[in-house]
């Protein structure tokens, strides 16, 4: 079973490296960073790992331009300050030797492991395993024909990956691996953990009611 991680990037210079360093796995086939326009140099850096695609900018496009590529039987979609477990590639093929099973995501904690962000992180994981939703930052994971199948990922501005997460619990089980990946908490510092924890339920509660993610992804812009 082969594995193709595609890792949507924009200005992601300070993180790239370390992300790219956790994938020499023999079952990682292919990396793909497919580049929105960034002008910090993370293409070069990337470059001499991973096979640097362009796209129009916007997650969800360069990760379905990153899956028009690949070639992989598994689709990894991993953020670009994001790093797997040393176990991810073992894992997600152990969990996909069950055919009933479509995809899956990680566990996940935020550096820095402590306060509010310990919280995060576990909650993240916990509502993930309640609900069968998960979030980018934990490394969503599907087999290609399942995910051609549902067509990739919504085109849409923001939350593209809740969205295929409950797509995706249409096509099959989906699993949840206890190993865990680490994401940068640099988002929930920058702008104060408690009130981006709440700006996102917030989101994604106006999301679950219908509101157009273009609406939403405005006032995620302003909030940043």
């Amino acid at each position: 079973m082969t594995i193709s991680v595609i890792i949507p990037t924009l200005n992601e210079a300070q993180n790239i490296r370390a992300t790219l360093d956790r994938l020499h796995h023999p079952a990682f086939s292919e990396i793909l960073a497919v580049e929105g326009g960034s002008r910090d140099g993370t293409a070069a850096l990337a470059a001499p790992v991973a096979n640097v695609l362009r796209s129009p900018t916007g997650r969800a496009r360069q990760m379905n331009t990153g899956a028009a590529t690949a070639s992989g039987d598994v689709l990894l979609f991993l953020h670009a300050d994001t790093l797997l477990p040393p176990t991810a590639a073992d894992d997600i093929t152990a969990a996909l030797t069950d055919p009933r099973v479509a995809g899956g995501h990680f566990d996940a904690r935020i550096t820095p492991d402590r306060g509010l962000l310990w919280l995060v992180g576990r909650m993240m994981s916990w509502r993930a395993r309640l609900t069968g939703i998960a979030t980018g930052d934990q490394a969503i994971f599907v087999r290609r024909t399942v995910f051609e199948q549902l067509g990739g990922f919504p085109d849409i501005s923001l939350m593209e990956d809740i969205a295929f997460s409950r797509l995706l619990k249409r096509a099959g089980r989906v699993t949840a691996l206890r190993s865990c990946v680490v994401t940068s908490g640099r988002r929930w510092e920058q702008h104060g953990v408690a009130r981006t924890i709440l700006l996102m339920w917030w989101l994604r509660l106006l999301f679950f009611l219908g509101i157009s993610p273009d609406r939403l992804n405005k006032w995620y812009a302003d909030a940043r």
